[in-house]
């Protein structure tokens, strides 16, 4: 009995667990030879167990029986082969778990060999390959391919390209179609994707809408909106009303929001905010404030936003409500923006990461769209204060102040000082300069941001008025007050600027720079600054640099075809003055600076052109109509040339050179009878004029006719009435100068003792009447012009650097060159008069600009 195995009750689960296992004795490995041997051999025999008798013996020669978990022994298999840890018996699994509902047994005989990778079942058959040929995988395959198709159209107008984006979208509805086709062919149709259709009509509507193809875009719509099966499609007709917005068709923008307010319930509330919004708005471009009105009077009580406020302002404007216009900027002012941008971002304690964290989300996407939300309530209440100030209350300043004080009040109190300095542009631009100089001097004393931009144009008022001076304090008290702000270096330069100070005035504008690089005015200012000073090269470095921040700029264009025309390089003169032609085609000056630059070049035909163009559009340019009347006459084309001379006496009427320009122009022509009416009209208009008289005794002469003897009269006449006012003239003249050399030579009198004055050499000149030259000393020339006390001396120009003197007496004539003072400019017109009653007066004068040089005898 001790050899046989009993059955195992059901209940006993853990009987046999205590057992030792022979496999694991290890004290018998010693007199194992099979073990032995495969230790001395480099490779182990594999042993085979077989069943004899219900258990398994070794088939190697001396193996022993394997023992039991009673006792019994049975035969040892050889320890080279692998140890029997599963299986204790062909069969039976060792059991993995003391739970029965695992499938385990402590019976050998109960459960199947454990089996954990299935390697009894054999190999895997093999995959079955994918049939694509087979019409439901190519009905997938078409429907993976409308679905990129339609992901690469928005992608297509989120780039840009819309041209593209329609096309693929219309690529998705001709395969979305052969897809519904497939499905009805297939008997199918109750596979249809009903969204896919969707989102392919959708798309290519959107598509259609954004290439402004919308009539196309309509009847896309149109047929979304028909299909029953379409949950939401009433949804759409907003987006139909926004196109009949587009078309300005607004009584069927309305009616189609209104349907399409209808489609959507209560719960969805802001979608219905923003269309009742539409509906305002669209009321507002009709003209119908009053229904405006209601809309926004309704969007502001249930859902106030700063847009809706802002409008609903402009409406009670434009119906000159004077109290709704007050209480609609009351709402404005009272939406809440829960925009805190500054204070969120400031970190609230001393740690490190903390503040690194601070600093890198300053300038993300949220902090932006933030700003640019602030920044546009800003707006929208700046603008509106602006627009209701000047007639809610009876005057403008007390409408300012009215707003003021409102919005001093609210959560836009940091706007009241920018409102202050609105209200003092406005006193500007209504020439109010005193009330507008006063608020800016009391924001200018206030501690706030904008105190610099005050002082900025307090300086350039003062500017503006010439007083330099207090533009000056002003500048230095905006440049004080931020040193940042590149306006107040730009006000500190123009003060020097306009004190000639160009250097310094460069250093200021150059500091503007430095503060910020997109400065426009610092630029330009500096850019002018180099050309006074004739650096040209640095003055084209700063205008170049301009114009790539203000490209379409006709004024930088001009300045740099300026510097190019000073730096002699007349081609890139043209080049960017016909830059300038394209950016501002009707401006005359470009065009006449053009025609000159061509003319300087040689090239007459295209400076007519120009100067043509020039013409035409500013006819009053008097340099212009020179030029083509001096060319006409060139060219000997009269007619044309009286044409333009008759317009210089439209814009001179009281030059009469243009009227005998006329006149001479019918003379060269051969008609002599217009051009003796002409002279006429000229003499009846001018009587005094001897040149008129001249061309009417000539032509009377030439044409035998007997007025001759009257106009040489009047001729005769005329020129003697011309030489004794003259004479009159030089008479005053002399008299102004006698009065001056008296009181130099009582002065020089006073100061020069008795005896110094008697010992003043004499210099005489010869008697022949050739010119001598004479070069002397100022002072040399002073005591020479005070020995000529008896003499007659007339003094004009002959050349630079030289004066011609006329010496006459009773019997002779006598020339003299003598040099030019060295103070005195050399075009200036010296002359020196006598009266004949008193032989000895003689007097020097400038006739331009008297004025005082050290070595001159006369002034």
């Amino acid at each position: 009995m001790t050899n046989r195995h009993l059955s195992v009750k059901e209940d006993d689960l853990y009987s046999g667990y205590n057992d030792y296992n022979p496999l694991f004795d290890f004290k018998e490995l010693e007199n194992d030879t099979s073990f032995q041997e495969a230790v001395k051999s480099s490779h182990g025999k594999r042993v085979l167990l077989q069943p004899i008798g219900g258990h398994l013996v070794d088939s190697t020669p001396g193996g022993r029986p394997l023992t039991s978990s009673s006792g019994s022994r049975t035969p040892m298999p050889s320890s080279v082969s692998r140890p029997v840890t599963a299986t204790v018996q062909s069969g039976a699994p060792r059991p993995m778990s003391a739970i029965s509902a695992a499938g385990y047994s402590s019976s050998p005989t109960r459960c199947p060999a454990f089996d954990s990778l299935g390697q009894s079942r054999g190999l895997a058959p093999p995959l079955e390959e994918k049939k694509e040929d087979t019409p439901e995988e190519k009905i997938k395959l078409l429907e993976k391919k409308v679905n990129d198709l339609i992901t690469e159209s928005c992608m297509a107008h989120s780039m840009g390209n819309s041209q593209l984006a329609l096309e693929k979208a219309k690529e998705a509805e001709r395969k979305e179609r052969a897809l519904v086709r497939q499905r009805e062919q297939s008997g199918s149709t109750d596979q249809i994707n009903l969204e896919l259709t969707y989102s392919v009509l959708l798309n290519l509507a959107n598509q259609c809408e954004n290439n402004e193809m919308y009539p196309e875009a309509l009847n896309n719509y149109l047929v979304i909106i028909k299909n029953k099966m379409f949950t939401n499609a009433g949804r759409l007709k907003v987006n139909m009303a926004n196109i009949w917005v587009k078309q300005k068709n607004y009584p069927k923008a309305i009616k189609f929001y209104r349907m399409a307010l209808d489609h959507i319930s209560d719960d969805y509330k802001e979608m219905r905010i923003k269309i009742m919004q539409n509906i305002g708005t669209v009321f507002m471009l009709l003209g119908q404030y009053s229904e405006a009105v209601a809309s926004f009077e309704h969007i502001m009580s249930n859902s106030a936003n700063v847009r809706t406020g802002y409008n609903l302002v402009l409406c009670y404007y434009a119906t000159r409500d004077t109290e709704g216009m007050k209480n609609a900027f009351h709402k404005l002012l009272a939406v809440p923006l829960d925009v805190q941008h500054e204070d969120k971002y400031i970190a609230a304690n001393d740690d490190i990461r903390s503040n690194m964290l601070m600093e890198a989300i300053k300038n993300d996407k949220l902090y932006q769209m933030e700003r640019d939300l602030k920044a546009r309530a800003e707006k929208y209440v700046m603008t509106a204060a602006k627009l209701i100030a000047p007639v809610i209350e009876s005057s403008f300043s007390a409408g300012f102040d009215w707003c003021v004080d409102l919005v001093k009040n609210s959560s836009y109190a940091e706007l009241a000082n920018d409102l202050q300095l609105k209200k003092a542009m406005t006193f500007f631009r209504q020439m109010h300069f005193d009330q507008a100089m006063k608020i800016l001097k009391e924001v200018a004393k206030q501690d706030s941001k904008v105190k610099s931009a005050a002082a900025n144009n307090l300086s350039s008022l003062f500017i503006l008025e010439k007083d330099y001076e207090q533009a000056e304090r002003y500048a230095d008290l905006a440049v004080n007050a931020d040193r940042y702000n590149p306006g107040a270096f730009v006000c500190k330069g123009n003060t020097e600027f306009v004190k000639q100070d160009y250097a310094k005035a460069a250093e200021f504008f150059k500091e503007a720079l430095r503060n910020d690089s997109s400065c426009t005015e610092a630029l330009r200012n500096l850019g002018l600054t180099y050309k006074k000073l004739n650096r040209l090269e640095d003055a084209l470095d700063c205008f170049l640099k301009l114009h790539a921040i203000l490209r379409d700029s006709g004024e930088v264009m001009y300045q740099l075809a300026d510097i190019y025309e000073q730096l002699e390089d007349p081609h890139q003169a043209v080049e960017w003055l016909m830059q300038v032609i394209s950016v501002v085609p009707n401006d005359p000056k470009a065009l006449a600076k053009l025609g000159d630059l061509h003319d300087l070049e040689g090239d007459k035909s295209q400076a007519l052109h120009y100067y043509c163009e020039s013409f035409r559009l500013f006819p009053c340019n008097m340099e212009v109509i020179e030029w083509l009347a001096a060319y006409y006459v060139q060219t000997q084309l009269y007619e044309k040339a009286i044409h333009y001379f008759d317009r210089a006496i439209l814009v001179q009427p009281n030059e009469v050179r243009w009227q005998l320009m006329v006149a001479s122009c019918y003379r060269r022509s051969g008609n002599g009878q217009k051009a003796l009416e002409t002279y006429k009209e000229i003499h009846r208009k001018f009587p005094e004029d001897a040149q008129c008289l001249r061309f009417l005794v000539r032509l009377c002469q030439d044409m035998g006719l007997k007025e001759v003897h009257d106009y040489g009269k009047k001729l005769k006449k005329v020129e003697k009435m011309k030489a004794l006012r003259e004479q009159r003239a030089k008479a005053e003249r002399e008299g102004s100068a006698r009065n001056k050399r008296t009181d130099a030579a009582d002065a020089n009198t006073e100061s020069v003792p008795k005896g110094e004055r008697a010992m003043a050499p004499v210099m005489s000149l010869p008697v022949t009447s050739e010119p001598i030259e004479k070069s002397a000393s100022p002072e040399e020339l002073g005591e020479w012009l005070l020995a000529l006390s008896t003499n007659l001396i007339c003094a004009y120009p002959k050349r630079s650097g030289q004066f011609v003197f006329l010496q006459m007496r009773p019997t002779w004539t006598r020339w003299a060159r003598l040099p030019t003072c060295p103070g005195w400019a050399p075009r200036s017109a010296w002359t020196m008069t006598y009266s004949p009653e008193k032989t000895s007066a003689m007097s020097c004068c400038l006739s331009r600009k008297q004025k005082s040089h050290q070595g001159c005898a006369y002034t």
